[in-house]
């Protein structure tokens, strides 16, 4: 399979760094793997590191939906030295409760590049590939208590909508929603 070259997105705003995006390629399932592998980062996705076969099956899913619909769940590269430091992008609703069938929009960052603007930035650079694809709204599912992700939903421009208790009732989350 053909890789795309990573792209380099100016920054949303002035305050915003510059953002490199790429498909993700087999070996960024052993670089999310390694970046993502900090209980403070699965905090509110499990609350602990995963083992690597199911970033190898979420890479290769992010492929498929890039060569189907236009869009994935991007490799987020860091510009000055091309480090891999999370992912953002966008893919369908996986589950069969909340949002199903409905886009939704994500980001995940190695502990080391929270703070920096790097997911706002970025989400932002991926929300052109959704819409150029034709899509007209997408969603957020954040956990209620991740403030940082929440803070991000609010700079996209993104509304809450809805909250969702999911089918195993330990945690709230928010839907938030944005028309394109």
């Amino acid at each position: 399979m053909k890789t795309a070259k990573p792209a380099t997105a100016p920054p949303a705003s002035p305050a915003l760094p510059a953002v490199e995006l790429r498909v993700p390629t087999d070996e960024d399932a052993l670089n999310w793997h390694r970046v993502f592998n900090d209980p403070e980062v699965m905090e509110f996705h499990g609350g602990s590191p995963a083992e690597l076969s199911v970033y190898e099956e979420l890479t290769a899913r992010q492929r498929r939906h890039h060569a189907e619909l236009g869009f994935c769940l991007y490799t987020l590269l860091d510009p000055a030295d091309g480090a891999v430091i999370g992912f953002t992008g966008a893919q369908p609703w996986p589950r069969d409760w909340g949002p199903a069938g409905e886009i939704e929009i994500g980001w995940r960052l190695g502990r080391a590049y929270w703070g920096r603007g790097y997911a706002t930035a970025a989400a932002t650079a991926a929300l052109a590939s959704v819409r150029a694809a034709g899509v007209r709204h997408v969603v957020a599912m954040v956990d209620a208590r991740n403030e940082r992700s929440i803070a991000v939903t609010r700079r996209l421009g993104m509304r809450r909508a809805e909250t969702v208790i999911p089918p195993e009732g330990n945690r709230t989350a928010y839907c938030h929603r944005l028309e394109l």
